[in-house]
């Protein structure tokens, strides 16, 4: 019995340490006047709207119908194992992005005129990522990218 009871113990410190590295919501996140919300000072966020380097980095670019390319940003997302949609609207989409121990927050704001789709990907705790959302971001990419030579 009493190994039992240490058992239990351990697995609700288990789910509590997890629950605190999968972080709450943030509250910036979403488009607010056609834009991503800006990414914090510190160097664990990256967004194609940002002005500087540390945080800048390229939009997905597209030819053709931006619908289908969205669609196809979509069925890329939808391949990846450590991505879930959990907001959906006409030109936007935001997923959570899960490492072993950690969930991001990703973004996908599509510019029709631009014929571009703006990324922002962001940790929800720490102060550094190691660069993760950045090459995770890139992979993206490079699928993305590798999609629209599919025929």
């Amino acid at each position: 019995m009493a190994g039992l009871r240490g058992r239990g113990i351990f697995m609700c410190a288990l789910s509590g340490l997890l629950a605190a590295c999968a972080g709450e919501r943030p509250n910036n996140l979403g488009v607010r006047d056609g834009r991503l919300s800006a990414c914090p000072a510190s160097p664990n966020c990256v967004s194609s709207q940002a002005s500087d380097e540390r945080h800048r980095i390229a939009p997905l670019a597209f030819t053709g119908d931006p619908d289908a390319a969205f669609a196809r940003l979509k069925t890329v997302l939808a391949q990846r194992k450590d991505t879930s949609v959990v907001e959906e609207r006409p030109g936007y989409l935001r997923v959570e992005l899960r490492t072993t121990l950690f969930v991001d927050d990703g973004e996908f704001l599509l510019d029709r005129e631009e014929r571009v789709v703006h990324v922002r990907s962001a940790s929800r705790l720490g102060y550094s990522d190691l660069g993760k959302n950045r090459s995770r971001m890139e992979d993206i990419r490079r699928a993305f990218s590798q999609s629209e030579a599919t025929p």
